[in-house]
């Protein structure tokens, strides 16, 4: 795609290429600029979750585990990322350090009712379960220097503000399938978000972004609806392609999801 741009656009480009070990670049999922917004990013965050996992796996306990975690994480004036989800549960200290800032008086009730009640064997049977979810990517170097890093390195927002080009590389025979989709999952929620923050700026000053996805049923979640069906306010255009109509009916049958992704995507 490169040779294709214009060289007066060079200073435009962002290249975001995982598998580049030497100059890591940092993409957070757990940022967000309001309280409000912070709902929607552990919506997201649980949604990919889901998506990656199934809906058994990830069953509605460790759903629980993760939603408060992640927006007990996101309250924390020194900034989180999705690492630190694991060492919350496992390390007391921090834990404390971080219960300390908790905004949410239902979060903050779910700690001191919930999971304060909670047997030292149910405890001892589910942190394990819910820890060995994340091992997976907290111990891969090529993905904990991308993901763990508290701000990210480039604002999706400002992209669309100032059409600005970004590349992702997200070559499954590099990164393997799953850390493949865990990232182009990510970046499909924060361009989703970085669209619905649109409805602050005028409509005239709204400029046109076209997002382009290949095999994009591995890159989307439940909230693709919402992109379908409210993101052309926001002049989000979406370009997506994959290669037959079984894979859309596919990816319903492994997240279990309430969503039918062909009639999303033929009713928009």
């Amino acid at each position: 795609l490169l040779p294709f741009i214009p060289k007066t656009r060079s200073d435009d480009i962002i290249y975001f290429d995982p598998a580049d070990i030497a100059r890591p670049m940092g993409i957070n999922i757990l940022e967000a600029n309001s309280d409000d917004e912070k709902q929607m990013v552990a919506q997201d965050a649980l949604n990919i979750m889901i998506k990656l996992f199934g809906s058994e796996i990830f069953g509605p306990r460790i759903q629980d585990y993760f939603r408060n975690g992640v927006l007990t994480l996101m309250d924390y004036p020194g900034g989180c990322a999705l690492t630190d989800i694991l060492r919350l549960f496992t390390d007391d200290e921090f834990q404390k350090e971080r219960r300390r800032t908790i905004k949410d008086p239902v979060v903050r009730g779910w700690w001191d009712q919930t999971f304060a009640k909670m047997g030292e064997r149910e405890k001892g049977e589910i942190i394990p379960y819910f820890a060995a979810k994340f091992g997976g990517f907290i111990t891969n170097k090529l993905m904990r220097n991308i993901i763990g890093q508290t701000k990210g390195s480039f604002d999706i927002y400002d992209c669309m503000q100032n059409s600005k080009i970004l590349v992702v590389n997200l070559s499954k025979g590099i990164l393997g399938d799953f850390n493949s989709n865990l990232l182009g999952l990510i970046l499909v929620s924060k361009i989703q978000m970085a669209a619905m923050r649109r409805q602050t700026v005028a409509k005239a000053d709204r400029r046109d972004f076209f997002l382009y996805i290949d095999e994009f049923q591995n890159y989307i979640t439940d909230s693709i609806e919402s992109i379908l069906s409210e993101a052309r306010k926001y002049r989000l255009g979406l370009i997506v392609a994959h290669q037959y109509l079984g894979q859309l009916q596919k990816s319903d049958a492994l997240t279990k999801s309430n969503v039918n992704l062909k009639d999303a995507i033929f009713g928009n």
